[in-house]
């Protein structure tokens, strides 16, 4: 038996691989496809991701292989400049192409033990008090004491748990794709300038990723198709004809596919020893690019609560924090795309609204306000209303000595003591204690739990003992001799 199976290997799938992998949980992850994908759906890493990626100590490897990019709102078509004062020391988004996001996590993932296993289809499921049956496609049961289901909008595991998917049908479909294209680029770039004036869901991108003459393809459909089946390239070029006049020449896809503007949420992220992450939880159309990004920040909340649980020192309530923290995150990326696809319009109302937010978004506050939205670095859970930090993730603070994050990546609590008072004796096992000031910081000291959300501010070690064991657990058994505070040298 291992301790937990992940149905799919994209990129939610494989940050949890990773993330539970840091705590040493026993990690196999089931991907159904035998190859991995070429097709990047999701094309980039807003900036709260990006955060993830440097507190995980990754962020080079990305850096390596992205472009950065600095777009403030990317909401319903209208960019605005990036607004000042966003709370983040990583104030860009990445252009990672999908497909170089899962190689760099699945190689990070091999790296730390995960066992990945492709061609792996995930067609029954059961559970019982001390764990969950799979079965395979083949005939094939495994066994392990949890299982997440991060196996996208259409997941087996959902089903075959049972959950609801309430919300909206698509009303509209989009094709998208890449291949090549005969016309000039330059006449290619004048069409799509003037047909973007009053039809934003189209668009031809060059070169994409990297490949001199592919196009990145995107024109809406003809109406919503009933068996979502993928759209072939006379399709494309008919649907190109009838909204730009020519098809450009569009010839060798490379991949062709259709997405809706449907948005659905799991009603449970939790049934028993079973979990639900990424697009098995949640579908919404993608504007603004959070789709991905939404997975792998699911994924960053559960992995250590989760890690606990199998650890058996999670308090009573950690693993539910997980449905009752995401699970509304989620549902405002449900309304705010929903919002984004109807300023996408191309009807008279529509555009009177687009033209009003571009308005209203050339005020600095309103486009940081929907920067931080889209980007999910204003996203702050329930801990309380004693300090304006709790809750919220703690920006990569430069300290006297380094920076915050770069005491992270070991996926552990964090006491910063900037008094080199206080004391983790007992958590040691679970908390890190750094010693050091930062003059971006005007606080005594904060606890972060291990996906950086601030969990406590102050200074009495009197109150950081009453408030360790809510995220922490009780303290360690006797006998393992507690860590002393250390410096950024470690």
């Amino acid at each position: 038996m291992t301790d937990v199976i992940v149905v799919g290997g994209g990129p939610t799938g494989l940050m949890l691989a990773g993330e539970l992998r840091l705590a040493g949980v026993g990690v196999l992850v089931l991907e159904r496809l035998t190859e991995p994908t070429s097709q990047s759906r999701g094309r980039g890493l807003h900036a709260r991701s990006v955060e993830v990626m440097d507190q995980r100590g990754l962020l080079g490897r990305f850096r390596a292989q992205s472009e950065t990019f600095q777009v403030g709102g990317l909401f319903g078509g209208i960019m605005k400049p990036w607004p000042d004062r966003l709370d983040t020391a990583h104030p860009y988004g990445l252009a990672t192409p999908q497909a170089i996001t899962e190689r760099l996590l699945g190689a990070w993932a091999r790296e730390l033990g995960a066992e990945i296993r492709r061609g792996q289809e995930v067609v029954a499921l059961s559970q019982d008090s001390e764990g969950v049956t799979v079965g395979l496609a083949d005939g094939t049961d495994l066994r392990s004491r949890w299982v997440v289901g991060c196996d996208g909008g259409r997941s087996t595991v959902r089903k075959l748990l049972g959950v609801g998917f309430p919300g909206e049908p698509a009303t509209v479909e989009t094709l998208l794709g890449d291949m090549e294209a005969t016309e000039d680029p330059a006449t290619i770039a004048a069409v799509v300038e003037e047909v973007r004036k009053t039809q934003l869901r189209f668009g031809l991108s060059p070169d994409v990723d990297g490949q001199k003459g592919l196009y990145r393809v995107i024109v809406p459909a003809d109406g919503v198709s009933e068996d979502r089946a993928a759209p072939t390239l006379a399709e494309f070029q008919q649907q190109l004809r009838a909204v730009a006049g020519t098809d450009f020449g569009v010839h060798s896809p490379r991949w062709l596919s259709r997405f809706g503007d449907a948005t659905r949420q799991a009603e449970r992220y939790r049934v028993g020893r079973v979990l639900l992450a990424g697009d098995a939880a949640h579908i919404h159309p993608p504007a603004g690019g959070q789709g991905l990004n939404l997975g792998v920040q699911d994924a960053f909340n559960l992995g250590w609560k989760l890690a606990a649980e199998v650890h058996g020192w999670a308090p009573d309530g950690l693993l539910d924090s997980y449905h009752a923290e995401r699970h509304p995150v989620g549902a405002r990326v449900l309304e705010t795309t929903r919002a984004a696809m109807t300023l996408l319009g191309t009807g008279p109302g529509a555009t009177a609204l687009r033209e009003l937010f571009s308005r209203l978004m050339d005020f600095e506050e309103v486009n940081r306000h929907i920067t931080g939205m889209i980007t999910a670095v204003d996203i702050r859970y329930d801990l309380g209303e004693d300090h304006d930090l709790l809750g919220r993730r703690l920006r990569d603070v430069k300290l006297k000595q380094g920076r915050l994050y770069e005491h992270t990546h070991e996926a552990r609590g964090l006491l910063l003591d900037q008094t080199g008072r206080l004391s983790v004796q007992g958590w040691a096992d679970r908390v890190d204690h750094v010693v050091d000031v930062s003059e971006e910081l005007d606080v005594p000291a904060v606890l972060l739990r291990p996906d950086g959300h601030v969990a406590w501010v102050g200074e009495s070690q009197e109150d950081l003992l009453a408030h360790l064991p809510k995220w922490f657990g009780d303290v360690m058994a006797p006998g393992i001799p507690p860590s002393a505070p250390h410096s950024p040298s470690r």
